[in-house]
């Protein structure tokens, strides 16, 4: 239990520290420490109405294209792929959101891109896609001594213990395997988030979401960021054109990190870095 005696601040023998001098950077120390932290996105009450709003129609829309059935038999139905690409602007804003760029800055050394943008809905008494735990490289065992990739899921509605609130294991990015049962019922930690907060996390973080125990199903939007080595999950480039993008939009898009589909266009791709 955690006594009420200020914390010691003297150390000795100690030869290395970190350094933060801003909220960002307690934030992203906490990030390679732990693998997760929550980011005020600083949004009005109105501004986070409005991104539930969107998210509504682009439910809609998104179910009334590709069909209630078939969306369901590929345990689909309570996911909508790449907002930004079918949804309005405000899935890009969101995406861009300037003190979240700046915190992946903080994490991710050099460039990065946006490799997937996801509504997630975790319905109220029933099972979902991302209610087991996984890291978002799934499938993945191996240790790096950066991030490669950060999480970053925005809180449509609040995250409570009652409906499902996302679960994590701390520092669990920085052990290859899956742990024991016996460790995961001891260590699990639930987290609680307003909504327009963001939950961010180290990619290779375990986590899952809980079960929504509530009367009322809790909406995200997952936002995953990576080296640009990695391939998007959809082509974001392909699926929306550059047409009224920055070069930053442009950037963190992918657009400027395609596969070039033969040795002349890599070449060309070469020779334009060089001009």
């Amino acid at each position: 239990m955690k006594g009420t005696d200020h914390i010691p601040e003297a150390t000795y023998g100690v030869v290395q520290r970190d350094n933060a001098d801003s909220e960002l950077e307690v934030l992203a120390e906490q990030i390679r420490r732990l693998g997760y932290a929550v980011l005020d996105s600083g949004y009005s009450a109105d501004q986070v109405a409005e991104i539930s709003r969107q998210f509504e129609l682009a439910r809609g829309a998104y179910i009334g294209q590709w069909g209630e059935a078939r969306l369901r038999s590929l345990n689909e139905f309570h996911t909508i792929r790449a907002l930004l690409t079918h949804g309005d602007r405000v899935f890009l804003q969101l995406a861009m959101h300037p003190t979240l760029l700046s915190l992946i800055s903080l994490l991710i050394d050099g460039k990065f891109a946006l490799n997937q943008q996801n509504g997630v809905i975790n319905p109220a008494g029933e099972t979902y896609n991302q209610g087991a735990w996984h890291r978002d490289l799934p499938y993945q065992h191996f240790l790096s001594s950066t991030p490669l990739a950060v999480n970053a899921l925005f809180c449509v509605d609040d995250f409570t213990l009652e409906n499902g609130s996302t679960f994590v294991l701390p520092a669990s990015h920085k052990a290859a395997a899956f742990p024991s049962a016996q460790y995961v019922e001891r260590h699990a930690l639930q987290l609680e988030a307003k909504a327009g907060q963001f939950i961010v996390m180290d990619c290779m973080l375990f986590h899952t979401g809980g079960q929504n125990r509530s009367q009322d199903e809790r909406r995200a939007i997952n936002h995953a960021y990576m080296i640009p080595y990695f391939k998007q999950q959809i082509d974001i480039p392909a699926s929306i054109g550059a047409h009224g993008l920055t070069p930053r939009e442009l950037d963190v898009l992918g657009f400027n990190y395609p596969t070039p589909a033969s040795v002349h266009d890599y070449l060309a791709a070469r020779e334009k870095k060089k001009s």
